[in-house]
């Protein structure tokens, strides 16, 4: 499905990047796992060379323009090209807003936002030649549609992502570039799992509480979206054969947002 295909995803070395990553080499593509745990990042580009992959570790903070032009460079030169980027790194920090410090919101913007420009400009470089064209995928977020108390500077970002996309998808067309969002609900990574005392604490209830009632209360079965949803959804849109669903966001979230 995607051999002969060279793919870049950020955030790569845990969670719901890795799966992607994983998925992807299955399916033939050579993939670098850019993260800013270069030792991870190793380890996971190992586990699929040793299946039988192709398979790249790269160190990058999406927020640093250098280490995302060098690396992106790093890929291409390595593998010759590069068709597919899953801009996928992100972090949460949950707090009201009278309480949000303006660090960690430039902290949660400039990772989330920033560096899914950051790693968009560096792809199209290579993606634009010759119009080459290729597939860019953001991660966004079932708050990429919708809203969360404690959550001001997460929600902001990933509403930006649409509009990123929206802008790359009709620039990039001349070009054969497709552009696509991913809208996951609640997916238990060590990130959501990191959020349930946190929020606990700061709403006053218990951690089960948390889960029924905030995360997967809105769903119509109670049950977290796994990272092999998330996964194939990315399969999905990086072998789709035409531009028809480009600047299109995807919510995959058991029914928690319907568009």
């Amino acid at each position: 499905m995607l051999n002969g295909k060279v793919a870049l995803i950020t955030g790569a070395a845990s969670g719901i990047g890795k799966e992607i990553a994983l998925v992807y080499a299955k399916a033939g593509a050579a993939v670098a796992i850019a993260d800013i745990n270069l030792v991870a990042a190793q380890q996971t580009a190992d586990e699929i060379k040793a299946g039988g992959g192709r398979a790249l570790g790269v160190a990058m903070d999406v927020t640093s323009e250098d280490a995302v032009n060098a690396g992106t460079k790093a890929v291409v030169d390595t593998f010759g090209a590069l068709d597919i980027l899953v801009s996928n790194a992100g972090i949460q920090i949950v707090n009201p807003i009278e309480d949000y410090t303006f660090a960690d919101w430039k902290k949660m913007q400039a990772i989330h936002v920033d560096g899914a420009f950051l790693t968009t400009r560096a792809a199209l470089r290579y993606m634009y030649r010759d119009d080459r064209g290729g597939k860019v995928i953001y991660m966004g977020s079932v708050h990429s549609h919708e809203g969360s108390k404690l959550k001001s500077a997460y929600v902001a970002a990933k509403h930006a992502l649409l509009g990123l996309s929206r802008v790359l998808a009709k620039e990039g067309a001349a070009h054969n570039v497709h552009s696509h969002v991913i809208c996951p609900g609640f997916v238990c990574t060590p990130l959501v799992e990191k959020q349930i005392p946190e929020q606990a604490k700061e709403l006053g209830i218990s951690e089960a509480e948390v889960v029924k009632d905030i995360m997967l209360s809105d769903t119509v079965d109670g049950v977290f979206t796994t990272t092999a949803d998330v996964a194939q959804t990315a399969l999905f849109l990086a072998t789709f054969p035409t531009g028809a669903l480009t600047g299109q966001s995807f919510v995959v979230s058991h029914g928690w947002h319907m568009q």
